[in-house]
């Protein structure tokens, strides 16, 4: 553990030294004599909101303000340590550009002007239920759309939306990030990935990463048990277009083709299947389709591959056999972003298949079979719609909705059991199926996220109600009709998170002081507007207290209890041996076995087994345009704090060094990257490195801010999603392949952007 944990701290020592500039300890710098950690300190338990992985923190709280944020050991996600992100996340409840009191647009002025008035709750609130009332009227409850992510997303893209009887209620972490991964995993194992990827790390003896980034994305447990599985001897393999950070620790580096990855796939199962290298006696058990899928990988071999993928025959034959040699211990971990090319639900079921002629579902060294938590719901009276943001679900969980209601915007799409967010878009401008007129934009970065910005615009112009609910005044947000400030998760009491984990578990958010400004939770938000807009009975609790005790009660706990511990963990069944225990198997398909071969693929006129599609090849003077994760920003959501912008105030972009040489680029040089459409993004420093392939240019997610009213993040960098004006579309999950963008360079000056450390400093006063 030694090793694993001086690693870890050498990650996030930065982000610690970081926060005596940065605005954590600032305030500590002003009463030296006194520092805070002399005074009265209270411990508060909550989960950090600095990225999806939500680890269990406790926080140091001196008065109104939180000095320090920790991980504690008995939570199964932070162990004990935090990354910068979650080290720096105090910063985001003391920015001084938070959103401090509800706004509605002045009558008259243009979305995107900029022109507010303030106004109370009750007034803000009033207003948004008087135009749904009036959109339900004119158009129907499903008038009306859903955007969320984060945390408090449940409130307003689960349960408001199905209370409310609207079935356009979405995601991007599904149809922009998971889909694909989770309806094939539903589809082979019948069984969902989950957001804690189920890997065994610290028991793998051999692991192969296919565009996953692990330590630049820096998912917490996951880079803890990652370096215990490094540390016990376990061999790596990377395959990625980019020598990327995981590619530096890797005992061989495949330097794929972009977009062919599916083409490597079937000829590692085609070694396995043709050199009789599988674990027979796990397929002959536990699965269903061998017969199927032994013909149809027969002219998928490494020959074949080695022209698609520039990866050496010999070197896939290699790879493939010491991946069985060390079976069931040999593990293809799933990234989580998995929307690619298009093609992506079938490249993620050649990943499976492997997987299980590896033998390693059920197993230690490879996949544990995740069980949720046991905790009840709140009881409410049953709900108009099933909710239909939520993650994609099997061929069970499909429900016709309720008589009176019409098709949702992605019915055509048989196995995405999540509205396609990308696709919502359409019916705000067109009217069809049937017009979208309203939308809530609960915790999104609506024009970082969603591919073909100018198509988004356009579609909030036409919309006759768009609410904002957030923190920062990002740029889409400075389009709302009304905008809610929310408080941030430090300021606030949360539903539980509950994860489905080799032991699964409970965390509890509790407020560390109560909210700054004239700013609400989520959930009183949605309550509030529920009570305005008929809805009350589906709040029935007097103080979310009540709520959370309520739920607690089911398992035997209660709400003051919790607020000492933190986290509640339960006794899991990771292993196929735990289940043959109680004489059944965990594999919830329609077989009841791991299918192999899919009938239901089939069924509905898509491939039964995967097959390779070419990608769309790059137009001549172009790159394709590879994007990804920095480890200390989250998405577009964090690059107004100045903890982490600290550490990195821009992204740059990565070029080949022959292309640059050719390009007439070097080191220190700036550059503006133009789409095909003509759409030009930047200026940003360009990278020169051999870390590359010369095919592709890469940049980390999330900069290039517009929203003037961030004054760290405004105008650093550049933003891949205004340069996604494109996305294929996966027929089978509704994922939206991103990754067939391209782009151009062009030479810019260096910008003349006043430095992150001199703003911190005025904003300090």
């Amino acid at each position: 553990m030694k090793l694993q944990r001086r690693s870890f701290i050498k990650l996030s020592a930065a982000a610690v030294g970081a926060m005596g500039v940065g605005g954590v300890a600032v305030m500590s710098n002003r009463a030296k004599a006194s520092p805070w950690y002399h005074k009265e300190v209270k411990t508060v338990y909550s989960i950090c909101e600095n990225c999806f992985w939500r680890c269990g923190v406790k926080v140091s709280v001196v008065g109104n303000r939180v000095y320090k944020a920790d991980g504690y050991k008995e939570n199964p996600k932070s162990r004990g340590m935090l990354c910068p992100r979650g080290q720096g996340a105090p910063a985001q409840t003391y920015d001084p550009d938070r959103l401090k009191k509800p706004l509605i647009r002045v009558e008259g002025s243009e979305r995107g002007s900029g022109q507010y008035r303030e106004a109370s709750w009750e007034e803000a609130l009033d207003y948004i239920a008087k135009k749904m009332l009036a959109l339900k009227e004119s158009h129907g409850t499903e008038s009306i759309a859903f955007f969320g992510h984060g945390t408090g997303d449940f409130w307003f893209v689960d349960f408001l939306p199905a209370a409310w009887g609207s079935p356009n209620a979405a995601k991007p972490s599904v149809s922009l990030c998971t889909a694909p991964r989770e309806v094939a995993a539903q589809y082979t194992f019948g069984r969902a990935i989950g957001g804690h990827e189920p890997i065994d790390w610290p028991n793998s003896k051999y692991i192969v990463l296919i565009g996953h980034h692990i330590g630049e994305d820096t998912h917490n447990t996951q880079l803890q048990e990652f370096s215990e599985a490094r540390k016990n001897g376990a061999k790596l393999v990377v395959v990625d277009p980019r020598f990327s950070t995981a590619a530096a620790k890797a005992d061989r580096w495949l330097p794929i083709k972009p977009g062919t990855d599916t083409a490597l796939l079937l000829a590692w199962i085609h070694v396995l299947v043709s050199e009789n290298l599988y674990d027979r006696e796990y397929v002959e058990k536990y699965t269903l389709g061998m017969d199927k899928l032994i013909p149809h990988v027969k002219d998928f071999t490494p020959e074949w591959a080695e022209q698609i993928t520039e990866i050496p025959a010999g070197v896939i034959r290699d790879v493939a056999r010491e991946m069985a040699a060390q079976k069931p211990r040999a593990i293809l971990p799933p990234t989580r972003h998995t929307v690619w090319y298009g093609n992506d639900t079938q490249r993620m079921r050649a990943s499976y298949i492997l997987n299980v002629l590896l033998g390693n579902y059920g197993r230690e060294g490879g996949f544990y079979i995740a069980m949720p938590p046991f905790l009840e719901a709140f009881p409410t009276p049953p709900l108009p719609l099933v909710p239909a943001a939520g993650g994609c679900a099997g061929p069970a969980a499909v429900t016709e909705q309720p008589e009176g209601f019409r098709p949702r915007a992605d019915a055509g799409k048989f196995f995405a059991q999540s509205t396609a967010i990308q696709e919502l878009i359409e019916p705000m401008i067109t009217g069809k199926p049937y017009p979208i007129r309203g939308l809530f934009a609960y915790g999104i970065s609506m024009f970082h996220t969603i591919p073909n910005v100018p198509r988004t615009r356009e579609a909030i112009k036409n919309l006759d109600l768009y609410v904002a609910i957030d923190v920062l005044p990002k740029e889409h947000v400075m389009w709302a009709d009304v905008i809610l400030p929310e408080a941030t998760f430090l300021e606030r009491y949360d539903d539980f998170v509950t994860v489905a984990h080799k032991t699964p578990f409970v965390q509890a958010r509790f407020p560390a002081h109560e909210p700054l400004w004239d700013t609400k939770p989520g959930w009183w938000i949605a309550r509030e507007l529920g009570k305005r807009i008929g809805l009350e009975q589906f709040f029935p609790w007097q103080t979310f207290e009540e709520y959370l005790n309520t739920r607690l009660m089911s398992v035997g706990l209660d709400l003051e209890t919790m607020r000492q511990m933190g986290t509640m963990v339960q006794r899991g069944r990771p292993w196929l041996t735990d289940w043959e225990k109680e004489g059944r198997l965990p594999f919830n398909t329609t077989s009841g076995k791991i299918e192999i071969y899919s009938e239901a693929f089939a069924a509905a006129g898509f491939d039964p087994l995967p097959k390779y599609e070419e990608p769309q090849p790059v137009p001549q003077g172009y790159y394709r345009l590879l994007y990804g994760r920095s480890p200390v920003h989250t998405f577009a959501r964090t690059q107004n704090n100045p903890v982490l912008m600290e550490q990195e105030s821009t992204n740059a972009v990565w070029l080949n060094t022959e292309e640059a040489a050719r390009l007439g680029f070097k080191r220190g040089d700036w550059a503006f990257m133009i789409n095909p459409d003509g759409m030009r993004e930047g200026p940003l420093p360009v990278r020169v490195t051999e870390r590359i392939r010369k095919d592709a240019v890469y940049i980390t997610h999330g900069f290039g801010h517009k929203g003037k009213g961030l004054s760290l993040a405004y105008g650093r960098g550049a933003c891949d999603a205004h340069l996604q004006n494109h996305y294929t579309l996966d027929r089978i999950s509704g994922g939206a392949g991103l990754r067939n963008n391209f782009v151009r360079l062009e030479k810019a000056p260096r910008p003349r952007l006043r430095s992150v450390v001199q703003i911190i400093r005025e904003r300090r006063g």
